[in-house]
């Protein structure tokens, strides 16, 4: 099958990414998806001129992923610096959680949490309802599959392409609906959100055994991240209690059929995560990827956790680009590089940025932390 020798080929052309995945002993440390959104700093890197990016942004982006040394990338993103100048998101619509001044949803104006929870009952149950009677398992799977492998085709042979995009779980619609509104119809109809909760779920789970058939039919390598930004730097955005009793138990069933594979799925971490980790590894998740230290992310007490079989967990250290990438110098980047390292498992580390890189960046933070990268991805610890 296409798939499966085209993945098996590309697992093989990346000997350093795949026995870090797979927490074997490797003498380097490989780089992880590398994000920056300025545009000037990805020609730079790429090596073109100025405006190239604009003209011919898949080409440049891919080239500076390459430049770079970048071993994994779990999704495709060469597009997304379009979207942001170098002061932020200037003369950008306004959506949900951005200033809108109105939502308006399904000619719906979603003003107060009854508008919600009148959206949830009377659009999203008959749509869910209706895309699982619909669901074509097979048909997924060639989605999926097609995929992946048109996206790892655009990066070639010497990126290992993962996944973050498929697999699918309950979220918070936030950020349709807007936080205040959302977050207050939680509070107030707890019940009807359990219902979103479970008939999302139900979805997922017909989608996950797809995505786990897509695992195993396909070859794809075995690592997978889940995002979903369910904290700020305050802690989680809702009650840990609640989610215990209304998210996590349909979270649980529909990963079932992934975590009967040997597909390691780590977590992205936002915000405060800390209350989730525990609950997470004691759920299946095998890593965690991101890390805001400065909002209580225990970064030392997360890397000394072992899986629930005993293993270390897969960890995707970050520089910090809410902290020493923008207001430290690069001695600061070289030093929170190396207590990435000293810190991070035995096994199963890699370097990255703890998230995408914003414009404003000093160059010469981003040139010693490319340094950083290269150095430890040949000569390890």
């Amino acid at each position: 099958m296409e798939y499966k020798q085209y993945f098996e080929d590309l697992k093989q052309r990346n000997k350093l990414a795949m026995d870090t995945i797979l927490l074997k002993p490797t003498k380097g440390i490989p780089t992880g998806l590398f994000h920056i959104m300025q545009k000037d700093y990805i020609e730079r890197i790429a090596g073109f001129g100025q405006g190239e990016y604009k003209k011919n942004p898949e080409d440049v982006y891919i080239k500076m992923l390459k430049n770079v040394g970048v071993n994994i990338v779990d999704q495709y993103l060469a597009d997304n610096p379009l979207s942001m100048e170098e002061h932020g998101y200037e003369g950008a619509s306004h959506g949900a959680t951005t200033g809108a001044e109105q939502v308006v949803l399904d000619d719906m104006v979603i003003d107060s949490p009854e508008a919600v929870v009148d959206h949830i009952e009377k659009i999203l149950f008959p749509r869910l309802k209706a895309d699982i009677a619909a669901f074509n398992d097979d048909e997924r799977v060639k989605s999926i599959l097609d995929g992946e492998i048109n996206e790892s085709k655009k990066y070639g042979p010497q990126i290992l392409k993962t996944a973050c995009s498929f697999i699918a779980f309950p979220i918070l619609y936030y950020f349709i609906y807007g936080y205040v509104n959302y977050f207050m119809a939680y509070a107030l109809y707890p019940e009807v959100m359990e219902r979103h909760f479970s008939l999302q779920a139900d979805l997922a789970l017909l989608n996950n055994k797809a995505a786990a058939r897509a695992y195993i039919e396909g070859g794809l390598p075995p690592m997978y991240r889940l995002d979903h930004d369910m904290a700020d730097s305050r802690g989680t955005l809702i009650d840990i209690k609640s989610l215990d009793k209304i998210w996590f138990p349909h979270f649980a069933r529909c990963l079932e059929p992934m975590l009967k594979t040997d597909v390691r799925m780590i977590w992205h971490c936002d915000g405060n995560l800390m209350q989730m980790v525990p609950r997470l590894v004691d759920l299946g998740i095998k890593g965690f990827q991101g890390f805001q230290y400065e909002d209580g992310m225990d970064y030392i007490n997360i890397c000394k956790m072992k899986t629930k079989d005993g293993e270390n967990l897969l960890i995707e250290g970050g520089v910090s680009v809410t902290r020493t990438l923008p207001f430290g110098k690069p001695e600061d980047v070289k030093k929170e590089i190396q207590w990435l390292v000293e810190n991070g498992p035995s096994t199963g580390l890699f370097l990255s940025t703890s998230s995408s890189v914003a414009p404003g960046v000093p160059w010469e933070n981003i040139r010693m932390m490319l340094d950083g990268f290269n150095y430890y991805r040949e000569y390890g610890r």
